[in-house]
């Protein structure tokens, strides 16, 4: 497995299994298929509702776990290390390996200054976020001691983020991708650039954007319920895509997102409304 070195030297898998819209019921099942197929990074997060059926699925010592922490009020450092506290007893862990702020709301600075001090107590061996675009990106880091490893963002073939990346890049900060699929969206499974570059390889529309996010430097943790499909996603280290191949893909970049802007007040009242419970 490849992987690879965050900004405090923790190594992470550069492909990672996402639990994000698995039945809770379903998980732990899933997960075991995953981890059989060869997968040793799970995502999960609270607002997912299903840590605990991850838990009951993971064998702590082989796993790089991630899961995250919904957005908190002021004063967000009681309430995020209460809620810190909820998905490790969940998952069954002592520590955790990776926790990210799931959005850009809610005291952030209180959230993030809490995760700092569970992050120097050596309870989680790296502290990040989602969602953040660069100006939050950068404030955040400008303004606090320890420095984000990661940032999970949307990214796939129709929203590149390369400029985004780039600012990473410059920062130390890891880039994380979800909806490396887009769900589908777009025709991207019909899609002739990436269906011509997979017939090329012999490999699926799906292997061939994994490989895309992978030559990038994308970590990226995409999600299937059916164990063969697993196997497949797994199945991309034995090819290369050609700099012509990637010129062809960075030529679907749309520059939007698919699903929802961070930036759009609209959303961040949304979101900002949902409380999760215990």
């Amino acid at each position: 497995m490849e992987t690879v070195t965050l900004n405090n030297g923790v190594t992470m898998p550069i492909l990672g299994f996402g639990v994000f819209q698995i039945p809770p019921e379903d998980t732990e099942r899933i997960v075991n298929d995953a981890l059989a197929a060869g997968y040793r990074l799970l995502d999960t997060a609270a607002a997912y509702g299903n840590e605990e059926a991850v838990g009951r699925a993971i064998p702590r010592e082989e796993l790089f776990v991630t899961t995250k922490l919904w957005i908190q009020d002021a004063p967000a450092e009681q309430n995020t290390e209460r809620a810190f506290e909820t998905s490790l007893r969940k998952l069954g862990l002592d520590h955790l390996d990776l926790y990210l702020m799931h959005q850009p709301f809610g005291d952030v600075y209180g959230q993030w200054r809490a995760m700092e001090a569970l992050h120097h107590e050596g309870r989680i061996r790296a502290i990040g976020v989602a969602n953040f675009y660069p100006d939050r990106l950068v404030d955040l880091l400008s303004n606090n001691d320890v420095t984000p490893a990661v940032n999970q963002i949307e990214t796939h073939p129709f929203f590149q983020r390369t400029a985004d990346q780039d600012v990473m890049r410059e920062h130390g900060v890891q880039i994380q991708s979800w909806g490396g699929f887009a769900e589908g969206k777009n025709g991207l499974f019909t899609n002739p650039v990436l269906s011509g570059i997979g017939e090329a390889h012999g490999k699926s529309v799906a292997q061939v954007v994994l490989r895309w996010l992978i030559q990038r430097g994308v970590v990226t943790i995409p999600k299937s319920v059916r164990a063969e499909r697993m196997a497949e996603n797994f199945d991309v280290f034995d090819f290369a895509l050609t700099d012509d191949e990637m010129a062809s893909i960075a030529t679907l970049d749309t520059g939007a997102s698919l699903f929802f802007d961070h930036r759009d007040p609209a959303v961040a009242g949304q979101l900002g409304k949902r409380r999760l419970t215990d």
